[in-house]
């Protein structure tokens, strides 16, 4: 079964590089077939194994030889992982796989291109809601998930507003709004606070390291990504070891 769940993140890890790709491109994400980025020719079902076609062939286009993105076997290997973790904290599987797969895209694309696609957060935001009302129908707990939502979003909205967009963006105020349906409270606060560590922190590496400037531009949506994976599998230990420091 583990083995299994592995290969299945391999696969799904497969077609989110290919949502990802054609997010940018504006492809047709189920009808176009797979092809090569830089010559563009049709690739076979073999140049398609996830992580051994790319071994195989060298981290090269089968035809033109040109080099294939590392990005492809990373995030195939983290899905596969995520999803195995998500089997190992015996999370609500269908849902928890789900909620997974849309922030792999988030914290991939945002990486990428500085930006939170509305087509994956929309309706990532959408599948969350409906299924807090299934879950928890009762008006009061659907209400507490709510709140959790709303002031999340509310305090990045309040951070666009006072820097002009300088600081943060509307994709990290939608971001928080679906974090804050998934986490809910004290989860939602948790991955808040653990965000802007992990921003400064890597922020501060960065610059060290002088791969960014002081000025330059950082994408936040990865360390909202990390930080509600953090939550979502530690939140409860994290949040109790806390409260037994006092």
């Amino acid at each position: 079964m583990t083995l299994l769940i592995f290969i299945l993140g391999l696969v799904v890890g497969s077609f989110l590089n290919v949502v990802i790709i054609r997010l940018e491109t504006k492809e047709s994400i189920l009808l176009a077939r797979s092809h090569c980025p830089k010559c563009k020719k049709t690739l076979k079902w073999y140049h398609l194994v996830p992580v051994f076609s790319f071994l195989i062939q060298k981290g090269k286009c089968a035809y033109c030889h040109k080099k294939i993105s590392w990005q492809y076997p990373i995030l195939e290997i983290s899905t596969g992982l995520l999803f195995l973790i998500i089997i190992i904290f015996n999370l609500n599987l269908f849902f928890y796989l789900i909620i997974t797969c849309f922030l792999i895209i988030i914290f991939a694309y945002d990486l990428k291109h500085y930006i939170i696609p509305d087509k994956i957060i929309y309706p990532a935001i959408v599948i969350v809601f409906i299924f807090n009302l299934i879950t928890n129908y009762q008006l009061p707990v659907t209400s507490y998930w709510l709140l959790s939502a709303f002031l999340a979003s509310g305090f990045f909205l309040f951070l666009v507003l006072i820097s002009r967009g300088k600081w943060m963006g509307m994709g990290d105020v939608k971001l928080a709004f679906f974090m804050g349906l998934v986490l809910g409270w004290p989860n939602i606060l948790l991955a808040l606070f653990l965000s802007f560590i992990l921003g400064a922190v890597i922020g501060v590496a960065l610059i060290i390291l002088k791969i960014k400037k002081l000025k330059s531009q950082v994408p936040f949506g990865p360390f909202l990504v990390a930080s509600t994976f953090i939550a979502m599998l530690f939140g409860e230990q994290i949040i109790n070891w806390y409260i037994g420091l006092f």
